[in-house]
């Protein structure tokens, strides 16, 4: 039992190394190879432990900066939450596979319907670090276009289960014939992205994002509120100046990110004028990331759209805060275990509303872009919902001043890029310290930039309106992957024998 415990953490750190900032896409599939040779042919209640452990020593790393400024406790909390649901994958796949042999599609639905079921709770999920989230570089990478982040996902746990099928038929000594199929089968999933066309024609528009940055990292990073707003100002102008200077084409929209403004912009008449005097500068239409105090005991999260000669003309309200972050749910409960809780002293308050804003471009198209606000980028129905609303491009706007210098950054533009391959439209992502970028619908980031830097991201992107196959499917991915486990559970239970759990056909106790 001690090589399966040491194989299940080292299956949970190898994962880590397909994450940014490492970006080794390919340690993905092997690290699932792993934890299915490990799962296989144990009870369920080992396969909770060892599904655990893996959850434990792939989640602590990867999430380490949720801790960089609250402390470890949040962190480590995060992260067993999320490896909780490792453990349940752990537990189903362990009972399917109970005979000992690897069952590669039994593992493949039993890991995605966890990441599923992560994805939506408790207090609506936390979807970050999916598979599909690493594989932006790869070849599974472009099947998001088919099925979405669930169907990147599936495929890469069903050749890592392949995988290890192909280990345990060559430790069998069986026919080459048998070791070979499971291991072309893998090879084939691992190039089938290939096939996948992805276009990245269309009109083009001209789009400029503005990294400020923030007078320092961490939780305070607001504490000069006017300072952010003076360099989004000072930014946006400088970048004005340069590309006139340049001889760059005028741009059709400017982009601030995440909490540019905490000023709230609609009721500081100063905050207010100021962006006014910006966009009557730049003459051009400016999306800005605000902080609104409303509705009264709440903020709310938004992005504003002003105009030139009209001011504040539309917005669009974050629909899911983050719990924790934003607001604290049963905040009386967890407050006994840490008074960290009142760092949050006012809730924020949900939109109903999909966001999308509409804008005329020099060149006679419309801009329409479907907003998304931070943490969001990471929720598959959001995303897909702007999508369906209209949207031709996509706006990510994001503060990441309170991670430090970690890999929240780059693992939230990797998400970013992967969105760009599913939904088909180019990515406008911003931040307030960086990364920001622009990403061309085939996933590629251009421009990136440093972290805690002043920056400006701008060029064309494609508009384009056609719809994916995976925003036609919606989540019926996920739908067939329940469907399927639920057969596999069932058929599994009408050939099991009428013993426990614990004993097997030859009434030998399993590990």
């Amino acid at each position: 039992m001690l090589s399966r415990v040491l194989a299940a953490l080292a299956s949970g750190g190898l994962l880590c190394l397909a994450f940014p900032t490492f970006d080794l896409w390919g340690a993905a599939p092997l690290a699932l190879a792993v934890l299915a040779l490990v799962l296989t042919g144990v009870r369920p209640r080992a396969g909770f432990a060892l599904g655990l452990l893996a959850g434990l020593a792939f989640f602590v790393p990867t999430l380490h900066w949720s801790g960089v400024y609250v402390g470890n406790l949040p962190w480590f909390a995060l992260s067993t939450l999320q490896a909780l649901f490792f453990g349940l994958a752990g537990t189903v796949y362990a009972w399917l596979s109970a005979r000992g042999t690897v069952r590669p599609l039994a593992f493949a639905v039993a890991f995605i319907c966890a990441e599923s079921l992560r994805s939506r709770a408790p207090y609506g999920g936390f979807p970050w670090v999916k598979l599909a989230f690493s594989q932006a570089d790869a070849p599974f990478g472009r099947l998001a276009a088919l099925g979405g982040a669930p169907s990147v996902g599936f495929a890469v746990a069903l050749t890592g289960a392949l995988l290890a099928m192909v280990a345990t038929r060559a430790v069998g000594r069986m026919p080459l014939g048998r070791v070979a199929l499971p291991g072309g089968l893998a090879v084939g999933l691992a190039v089938s992205g290939l096939l996948v066309p992805i276009s990245t024609d269309g009109p083009t528009a001209e789009f400029v994002g503005i990294q400020g940055n923030v007078p320092r990292p961490g939780l305070d990073f607001n504490a000069e509120r006017r300072a952010v707003l003076d360099n989004h100002v000072n930014a946006t102008l400088a970048a004005r100046a340069a590309g006139e200077a340049a001889g760059q084409p005028r741009p059709d929209l400017y982009v601030w990110p995440e909490n540019a403004s905490d000023i709230d912009p609609l009721r500081n008449e100063d905050a207010n004028q100021l962006i006014r005097n910006t966009v009557a500068q730049t003459g051009v239409p400016l999306i800005v990331g605000g902080l609104l105090e409303e509705p009264e005991g709440y903020l709310s999260n938004t992005s504003l759209l002003f105009e030139p000669g009209k001011g504040d003309t539309a917005r669009y309200v974050k629909r899911h805060p983050v719990p924790f972050g934003e607001y604290i749910p049963n905040r009386d409960f967890w407050r006994l275990f840490s008074d960290q809780v009142d760092l949050v002293r006012r809730d924020f308050y949900p939109g109903s509303e999909v966001g999308l804003f509409t804008v005329p471009a020099r060149s006679g198209q419309v801009i329409r872009a479907g907003l998304s606000i931070c943490f969001e980028v990471a929720y598959d129905d959001i995303m897909r919902d702007v999508v369906n609303a209209g949207a031709n491009v996509l706006v990510v706007q994001t503060n990441n001043a309170t991670f430090g210098y970690t890999a929240e950054s780059p693992q939230q533009l990797a998400i970013s890029r992967l969105r760009a391959i599913e939904l088909g439209r180019s990515v406008v992502h911003v931040s307030t310290v960086g990364q920001s970028a622009l990403i061309t619908p085939d996933g590629t980031a251009h421009q990136v930039t440093s972290l805690y830097t002043q920056a400006v991201v701008r060029g064309a992107l494609p508009l384009r309106d056609s719809r994916t196959l995976s925003v036609r499917l919606g989540g019926t991915p996920e739908l067939a992957a329940v469907l399927a486990l639920l057969g596999l559970v069932a058929a599994a239970a009408r050939r099991r024998p009428r013993t426990t759990d614990d004993i097997d056909p030859n009434h030998r106790r399993r590990e």
